[in-house]
């Protein structure tokens, strides 16, 4: 319900269904080519479709004048295929590689949940896809080398091939009378591989003419992805029931309820999965949830399991965070697979996500940007790992979806310890293979502690920063006493905020008449509001200077947050914790303000 509430509706846009292009609009795919390099600017030379079997073969022109275009290369391959022969069915008339071909393949057969989207003014316009296609390069013309260097093979080496043909002269024949196919065979003849390519190459090629992206034809073309007509006799099939209407957007898949394994991995049937060993129950479960806290992960595998066995089984699928357990990323990603988003092989994923469960056993906060640039992934399998352990709040990062698990922490120490020694190996192998200075990553020491309390409650806090305050400054207690209370009078932080804080010691320019107690000030560091990011980020430059400029704050905060940087909240922490003098910015307490 929280979610709900957060999530609020912002807008209602009408939607529109255009068919004008339902039965030609294709998507083309290019698997292998980035999305940033597309072949929208190359020349097309030809294109051509079998319709029925939604096949489509493109060439284009390769640039030969390209600096990475190995000519001489280009030269041997051209020689290959064609030969020294000059004559209209050459390949390549330029002696020269000058072109590629692309070859379709089809996604899915079945495309009726997919549709181009438009937008303009306000409303969005579908047309359901005709096909998928994906588009990989064609190397035919190796086979036509291929068949050029066997004649030029059996012309060198005639052998005996007047013998052979005597052998078949005197060859005898046998008559063989076919039997009547069965529907079984029939069927086997129809799906063979041999019948499918038969029945392509029956059907023959239909030619088109390319127009590029930026043609007025094209232009012409796309403004059928708008409906027609938006009046209610353009749309009288959308006028459904409720049930109807979900049963148009959602029709049951015959196909893939026949794909759909019979394993409870996919169908998680609590019945199904209980006749199951325990270790079994255990990796389906967090394959699935991704993230769980132990009691909750006892209460679904039902009464009677034992504690101890299901300790042992979850440390073989799943690593501990926040004194919660998260699914090891070589349960999600198996050796010899790879990313659905960019094709990266599994163990780069594995290493990418393990970096950002280790990242949640230092904070709670993890800053999506920051993660892409230490692991160089994409961003789609970036925003995979997060979401599988973390949620996404706006204008302050992911953070980790279940609370700190202190009863689970307390009640099984050695579990913990066990976690501390395996966290503490993946740091060390994450240091290697990111080259990360040591200085980013935690000290060994309290790597060694990643599994265990390292969000402790708000009391600790406070006592952890007592301590500290008395080793430093004796005479100190007496005052962080005095702030404690004046504190808990603020109308803006209630006891419960108060016990959520963290002291940090500020430095600020010493004064020579100042004792060595009044050359520190105390600064809010995390009081639990929206602000708290920024006003850290504030400290931490008041850290190293104890007078800054505005713009160099500005600066700071505009490289962390982009355009997402909210002014109103620069001001407001300015205001808060600083004082201008003299077109400088200092901590509040730092300077003496001038008297009236």
């Amino acid at each position: 319900m929280a979610n709900e509430e957060d999530d609020p509706i912002i807008q209602e846009i009408d939607v529109y269904l255009a068919k004008s292009l339902s039965e030609k609009l294709y998507l083309f795919q290019y698997p292998i080519r980035p999305a940033s390099m597309t072949y929208d600017d190359m020349t097309h030379l030809s294109a051509k479709i079998k319709p029925k079997q939604q096949k489509v073969e493109l060439e284009m022109a390769i640039d030969t004048w390209s600096p990475n275009y190995c000519r001489s290369k280009g030269e041997q391959i051209a020689l290959n295929v064609d030969g020294m022969c000059t004559d209209d069915t050459n390949t390549y008339s330029s002696k020269l590689m000058d072109k590629q071909s692309f070859c379709s393949s089809q996604t899915t057969g079945n495309v009726s949940r997919y549709a181009a989207a438009i937008y303009r003014k306000g409303e969005i316009h579908l047309t359901p896809l005709h096909g998928i296609l994906q588009m990989r390069p064609s190397f035919s013309y190796l086979d036509k080398a291929d068949a050029k260097y066997r004649e030029r093979e059996a012309a060198n080496d005639p052998g005996d091939s007047s013998q052979d043909e005597a052998e078949e002269d005197v060859k005898q024949i046998t008559v063989r009378f076919s039997r009547p196919e069965s529907e079984q065979a029939r069927q086997r003849r129809v799906q063979s591989y041999e019948f499918l390519q038969k029945r392509q190459s029956e059907e023959p090629w239909v030619h088109l003419h390319y127009y590029g992206l930026r043609d007025s034809r094209s232009e012409h073309e796309r403004q059928y992805l708008f409906s027609q007509g938006h009046g209610m006799a353009g749309n009288t099939e959308l006028i459904k029931s409720p049930s109807e209407y979900l049963m148009m957007l959602v029709p049951p898949s015959m196909e893939e309820e026949k794909d759909k394994p019979v394993a409870p991995s996919n169908v998680l049937s609590m019945a199904q999965l209980r006749t199951l060993p325990l270790t079994d129950q255990i990796k389906i479960l967090m394959k699935n949830v991704k993230v769980i806290a132990f009691a909750n992960l006892m209460s679904l595998l039902g009464s009677g399991t034992d504690p101890t066995a299901a300790l042992r089984c979850i440390q073989q699928v799943a690593l501990l965070v926040q004194g919660n357990w998260v699914v090891k990323s070589d349960v999600l990603y198996p050796k010899d697979t790879s990313s659905p988003h960019s094709g990266v092989p599994a163990e780069v994923l594995c290493r990418g996500r393990d970096f950002v469960m280790w990242k949640f056993t230092q904070d709670r906060w993890v800053v999506r940007k920051e993660v892409a640039t230490v692991t160089k992934l994409g961003p789609e399998d970036v925003k995979d790992f997060l979401e599988h352990m973390a949620f996404l709040r706006i204008n302050r990062g992911w953070e980790f979806k279940l609370r700190y698990d202190e009863d689970f922490v307390r009640k099984h120490p050695d579990v913990v310890q066990r976690q501390q020694m395996l966290w503490m190996g993946i740091q060390a192998k994450l240091e290697k293979v990111y080259n990360l200075a040591k200085e980013y990553m935690a000290p060994k020491k309290q790597a060694a502690q990643a599994a265990a309390p390292l969000l402790v409650t708000g009391e600790q806090r406070v006592n952890l920063a007592k301590a500290k305050v008395k080793q430093s400054y004796g005479q100190l207690e007496q005052d962080f006493q005095k702030w404690k209370v004046e504190a808990r009078m603020n109308e803006s932080t209630s006891p419960a905020d108060l016990l959520g804080v963290r002291i940090k010691e500020e430095p600020f320019p010493p004064q020579t008449t100042a004792l060595p107690d009044e050359q520190k000030v105390f600064a809010l560091w995390e009081a639990g509001d929206t602000y708290d990011q920024h006003r850290q980020i504030l400290l931490e430059i008041f850290s190293k200077n104890y007078r800054v400029r505005r713009n160099v704050i500005q600066n700071r905060l505009a490289c962390e947050y982009g355009e997402d940087l909210d002014k109103q909240k620069v001001d407001k922490i300015l205001k808060d914790c600083c004082v201008s003098q003299g077109g400088m910015w200092y901590l509040k307490g730092t300077v003496q303000q001038p008297t009236s």
